[in-house]
């Protein structure tokens, strides 16, 4: 069996492609991309060196520019405070008393559960919000020092 160029650039995209479901790398998807770009290349009736070039402009091309992009998205919250990650987050409870090392427990969905006050100054029992969640101790701030809804 005889194969094409462009069918060695289609196997190679295919494999990087492949290779990033396995991995999670979305870099490898940008080289399948360039994969694709010798492919048509060598489809166009480009030279070896055509392929090669027009390979290595669009993969490295789409890596630099997908490293650009992440590069200036917003960083995530931390997971023990990110509301995506923790759906407790920004859930109210109520204290009913603290300790003085700002600790106390607290009745939160059919459990009791240790709290941790991460306000400032010194807590006083009432509503509170959830901020963070750092194994199964609750963080918490005073409702109103706090915006989340």
């Amino acid at each position: 069996m005889d194969w094409s160029t462009s069918t060695g650039w289609w196997l190679a995209a295919g494999v990087l492609v492949a290779a990033e479901l396995a991995s999670g790398t979305f870099y490898l998807l940008m080289l399948g991309l360039g994969c694709a770009a010798g492919a048509l290349a060598a489809h166009a009736g480009l030279a070896a060196t055509g392929q090669m070039v027009a390979a290595a402009v669009v993969g490295a091309g789409a890596t630099a520019a997908w490293h650009l992009k992440r590069r200036q998205a917003p960083a995530a919250a931390p997971a023990e405070s990110n509301r995506d990650v923790n759906l407790d987050i920004g859930q109210r409870l109520h204290v009913a008393h603290w300790t003085a090392e700002g600790s106390a427990r607290a009745h939160y969905r059919g459990a009791s559960w240790a709290v941790r006050y991460a306000g400032s100054g010194v807590p006083q029992a009432g509503e509170h919000v959830i901020v963070a969640l750092n194994g199964s101790e609750l963080r918490v701030a005073p409702v109103a020092a706090n915006c989340i809804p």
